[in-house]
């Protein structure tokens, strides 16, 4: 269990730095870009995510609890013989459809309902093939638990794709449209962490078997998660259009309308989904470990492993909730000069709960052969959005979606504890989130009374810091007397090493 919880701040602290990067770049962008240019980067990449995932999406988890099967099992040659398949089906599905997208240009560009969309997708389709392999081999990865080569390849992709990004944008003139050279630098990371990875796979033995009697396998068991993350960027393409859409028809001009959509997507999503680099790496490291628990048939280890996740997923959550709630507004203000985004990070901050036991309930689920029941989940949850995404916009704005995501992650988080609860035992973990609901309620009051009287006497960011700071000691207190969590253990641990790097 140590190694595990070691191998998971390995794991954390790469994510934390790929997505701090990544979410610097992202303001980058949206002060370069602009809310317009920003919505037309987004729905390309939205539309471009939709053949991603159908090409290559329930492949690598899928991969990676076969090969845990096979692991369990002590067979190397089936391990090398799944990935093998893997590749196969991956690229048998990806280059066809890149030939095709690139034969039917013109009919497809005009799905879009602007140009600039279409030639930003076709910059990015070119990666279709590689990125897919690439997604594969990272599922090798997983199965291996080789962690650190999957989150290493993991950021520097994210470092490539900022990099060449700031030098097109801000330090090279090329005469390029700036949303084109956004493009451009997703494309060349796509290419440099396949490159990599595939250097790295061969580099540690990766051989490639006889693939027989691990297709079908694969393919049943990626079927379901394929079609569920495919019907989920189908739904985010269709939102990306129907949205803008339905704004018009309410009265937007149709610039208004992408600005509003970019805004969503392109601003407060980005913040909301901080805890997923921390969710992410917990799923990571526990996917593997479950799948072994699973097929060894180890129930009590898999109920006490389950509960953990959960519980950290639910801290992680509550931990963010009250400081989005009360400095919401500030965070829109500071990373986009944009007040319309700070209120919207403030109103959808309790979406974080609902999101953040989906993430991780998904992924369980999913390493616990239930990609069917996962994908049904999905549905009834897609349907809610989209039915909000229809009827609300002409009364709440961008507001619309906001609501949709909050009811879409409502009711797949509630189906699928009901569903873990009967896979692994009663669930203790309901007892944990009422404990957390009386901790962050008041945190958050105490918060926002805070800011309200630092305002007062304070210029803006003293104001802010003390805002902060009082958020702190609030959630340390009564998160540690509600047991929360255990903050003099944190405390041991952090100066009992202290004490040891001090001795040597």
């Amino acid at each position: 269990m140590q190694n595990l919880y070691r191998t998971a701040a390995v794991v954390t602290i790469f994510s934390a730095i790929e997505h701090g990067l990544g979410f610097l770049y992202r303001i980058i962008l949206s002060r370069t870009l602009g809310p317009e240019g920003l919505g037309v980067y987004q729905v390309a990449l939205t539309v471009f995510a939709v053949f991603l995932t159908a090409t290559s999406s329930g492949l690598p988890i899928t991969l990676s609890r076969i090969i845990s099967k096979h692991r369990a099992r002590g067979s190397k040659r089936g391990e090398q013989a799944a990935t093998t398949a893997a590749i196969l089906l991956t690229l048998m599905i990806s280059l066809p459809l890149t030939i095709l997208l690139f034969l039917l240009k013109t009919p497809f560009s005009r799905l879009f309902s602007d140009p600039r969309c279409a030639d930003l997708f076709y910059i990015l389709i070119f990666g279709l093939s590689f990125t897919s392999v690439y997604a594969i081999l990272r599922g090798a990865f997983w199965g291996n638990k080789r962690f650190f080569a999957y989150s290493l390849v993991e950021l520097i992709e994210e470092i490539v794709m900022i990099l060449v990004g700031v030098g097109l944008l801000l330090v090279f003139q090329t005469g390029i449209a700036d949303v084109n050279l956004a493009a451009i630098a997703v494309l060349i990371s796509y290419l440099c962490s396949f490159s990599i990875a595939l250097v790295y796979f061969l580099a540690k033995g990766g051989k490639l078997k006889n693939p027989r009697g691990e297709f079908l396998p694969l393919l049943r068991s990626s079927l379901p998660v394929t079609a569920m993350r495919t019907s989920s960027s189908l739904v985010n393409s269709f939102i990306s259009v129907l949205f803008p859409m339905r704004l018009m028809a309410a009265g937007y001009s149709s610039s208004r309308a992408l600005s509003e959509y970019g805004v969503v997507y392109g601003m407060v999503m980005p913040v909301l989904m901080i805890p997923s680099s921390l969710i992410g790496s917990i799923a990571l490291v526990l996917v593997p470990e479950l799948s072994e628990c699973y097929y060894k048939k180890e129930k009590g280890k898999l109920s006490v492993l389950v509960e953990k996740a959960l519980n950290a997923t639910l801290l992680i959550a509550g931990l963010l909730i009250p400081f989005f709630i009360v400095c919401g507004g500030d965070v829109g203000a500071m990373l986009y000069s944009s007040a319309e985004s700070g209120k919207l990070i403030s109103v959808c901050a309790v979406i974080l709960l609902p999101m953040s036991v989906t993430m991780i309930a998904t992924s369980i689920l999913n390493s616990l052969n239930c990609e069917r029941e996962t994908l049904l989940f999905f549905l009834l949850g897609a349907a809610a959005m989209l039915a909000c995404t229809w009827f609300l916009p002409k009364y709440l704005s961008s507001g619309a979606l906001c609501v949709g995501m909050a009811c879409d992650y409502l009711i797949t988080a509630v189906c699928s504890l009901i569903l873990l609860g009967k896979k692994t035992g009663a669930l203790r973990s309901w007892k944990y989130f009422l404990r957390l609901f009386a901790a962050v309620v008041p945190v958050a009051v105490i918060g926002y009374f805070a800011r309200k009287l630092f305002v007062l006497y304070f210029s803006y960011l003293p104001a802010l810091a003390l805002t902060i700071l009082v958020i702190g000691c609030a959630e340390l207190l009564l998160f540690s007397a509600l047991r929360l969590m255990d903050v003099r253990a944190i405390l041991r641990r952090f100066f009992a090493k202290r004490k040891k790097v001090k001795t040597a």
